[in-house]
C-alpha cells in the first residue's frame, strides 16, 4: 500500500512553520492511535494540483476556486476551519481585505459587521491589481464577483498582475509594482505579524463574506478514516468548528 500524504500549505509561512508542524504532530499522533497510518511529516513543495488529486491524500487544505474548477471530482470535504479570530472572519466564513499603499488611501476601513462587500471603486479604478492566481477565490474570484454584483465593469483595472501567492501580492503593492490586492483575512493578520514595512499598507475595503478554505481528503479515503479526521479537527485543530457540507457558496 502506498504511503499516505498530508499537506497544510495555505498558511504555511516560514515564520509560523513551527506552529503548522506542531498542529500536524498533534493530529498525526491522534490519528495513529485510531489505527490510521498518518505520515510522519507534512509534504511541502511540488505541484499542488497533483498533490490534491493524489489517491493517497489523507488531509490537505485547498480553495473553493480549484474545487469548483474540477478538484471536487477527486476529493471529499472534511470540513471548514473557524475564522472568527480574524477581522473579516465569522465562523466558517471569511472576507478578503482589499489592500493598497497607505499613501493612496484616506483611512483604513474596518470589516463590515454584516459581511457585505465594501468596494472602494474610485480608489481601484485604473489601478494595477496584483493577485495570487486566477483560481483563487480570496485573491481574485471574490473581488471580481463582487464588482460584477454591483454591475460594474471588471475591466476597471489598468492591469492584472499574477504573483503566485498572497504574500507576493502584498509585497508587489508595498514595493510599487502594483497598486492593490485582495488578501483573505487570516493572511492579512499574518502579514501584520510577519511582513516587513506592513505599516506602509492600508485596508481600503473588503470583499463579501464567503465560505473559507476547505480541508479535503481523497475520495478513496474510507468512511472510518473520514470520521476520525472530522472528529479530530472538530476538537483538536486549533479549536476549529467545522462545517461538513459540500457546497462552496455562503
Amino acid at each position: 500500500m502506498s504511503e499516505l500524504i498530508a499537506a497544510l500549505p495555505m498558511y504555511d509561512w516560514p515564520e509560523c512553520r513551527h506552529e503548522i508542524d506542531a498542529q500536524w504532530r498533534h493530529l498525526r499522533d491522534a490519528l495513529r492511535k485510531q489505527g490510521v497510518n498518518a505520515p510522519e511529516a507534512l509534504t511541502r513543495g511540488g505541484d499542488l494540483q497533483a498533490l490534491w488529486r493524489s489517491p493517497n491524500l489523507l488531509l490537505a487544505q485547498t480553495c473553493w476556486g480549484p474545487m469548483e474548477a474540477g478538484l471536487s471530482d477527486y476529493v471529499q470535504v472534511v470540513g471548514q476551519p473557524d475564522y472568527s479570530a480574524f477581522e473579516g472572519g465569522a465562523g466558517t466564513h471569511y472576507s478578503s481585505a482589499i489592500v493598497m499603499r497607505a499613501d493612496m488611501a484616506q483611512k483604513a476601513v474596518a470589516a463590515p459587521g454584516d459581511g457585505t462587500a465594501r468596494l472602494p471603486l474610485d480608489l481601484m479604478r485604473d489601478e494595477r491589481l496584483a493577485f495570487n492566481e486566477a483560481l483563487s477565490r480570496s485573491g481574485f474570484l471574490a473581488l471580481i464577483q463582487d464588482i460584477k454584483d454591483i454591475a460594474e465593469d471588471t475591466d476597471l483595472f489598468s492591469e492584472k498582475i499574477e504573483t503566485g501567492g498572497h504574500r507576493m501580492s502584498l509585497q508587489a503593492v508595498r514595493d510599487g509594482l502594483a497598486d492593490l490586492c485582495a488578501i483573505d483575512c487570516r493572511s492579512w493578520a499574518m502579514a501584520q505579524r510577519f511582513e516587513p514595512d506592513v505599516k506602509r499598507l492600508c485596508v481600503v475595503g473588503w470583499t463579501a463574506r464567503r465560505l473559507g478554505l476547505p480541508y479535503i481528503t481523497s475520495f478513496r479515503t474510507d468512511a472510518r478514516t473520514l470520521a476520525a479526521l472530522r472528529a479530530l479537527l472538530d476538537t483538536a485543530h486549533g479549536g476549529a468548528r467545522l462545517h461538513h457540507g459540500m457546497t462552496g457558496t455562503p
